[in-house]
């Protein structure tokens, strides 16, 4: 019998074990017509809207607001009150609309049951806010640990996402490999924490020259299997 000399992987979610299909920004939308009916306003042309959209999840993303901190934000932008109500009313149309917009990367369910097979432990670190995140990796079947940045306190590729990740994995950074689509957050927080990363380039896109060249490249979840190095089980 054959076993992993991996003693754990560490699996981004956004476009690496699942696509959400611009979820958030639909759900900010759809925050929109509750805001209006409440008496505030919109900027009345969608491509302005989603712009706006986006340029704030990009803020909550990238720094240390929350998405309390992003809804409100919105709502005074539509001229009424950053009322409470509202940030749950979007967190709890997020989650439900999961099943509807999030997709499984094709090949997923057969990477996780191989991994499992060979006895490797893994975990899930996504810059994002729960219970969310954990509903979209459950959509992909996934039902190891889910760690989103908003419970951590760092996004990554802060090294303090990444030791979050060590503790849940309980393994050591030497013998702990990294699987992302980010340059930047997942292949570079990664190497920085001292894993292995592997970079999920399903999107064809070009690596940042700028930047260290991961220790592996892969263009589908079915290739990680075939990289996996192995030793022969002590019997």
């Amino acid at each position: 019998m054959e076993r992993s000399a991996i003693g754990g992987i560490g699996f981004d979610l956004d476009h690496t074990l699942v696509i959400d299909n611009k979820l958030e920004r639909v759900a900010f939308l759809r925050l929109l017509e509750e805001i209006e009916r409440d008496g505030g306003h919109g900027l009345g042309n969608l491509d302005a809207e989603v712009a706006r959209i986006d340029e704030l999840l990009a803020w909550q993303r990238q720094g240390p607001a929350s998405i309390e901190d992003a809804v409100g934000r919105f709502a005074r932008g539509c001229g009424v009150e950053a009322k409470a109500w509202y940030a749950q009313r979007f967190r709890s149309m997020a989650v439900e609309m999961v099943d509807d917009f999030v997709i499984p990367i094709p090949g997923v369910g057969r990477v996780l049951a191989g991994l499992s097979e060979r006895g490797i432990g893994v975990a899930v670190l996504s810059n994002g806010w729960n219970p969310l995140q954990i509903r979209k990796a459950q959509r992909a079947g996934f039902d190891g640990p889910v760690l989103a940045s908003a419970d951590i306190g760092q996004q990554k590729p802060g090294a303090r996402a990444f030791e979050a990740l060590l503790s849940a994995l309980g393994t050591r950074p030497e013998s702990t490999w990294f699987v992302g689509d980010d340059p930047h957050s997942d292949v570079d927080g990664a190497r920085s924490a001292g894993f292995r990363a592997v970079w999920f380039d399903w999107e064809k896109k070009t690596f940042p020259p700028e930047l260290l060249a991961p220790s592996f490249t892969i263009h589908s979840l079915a290739e990680l299997l075939v990289i996996l190095p192995v030793e022969e089980e002590v019997r």
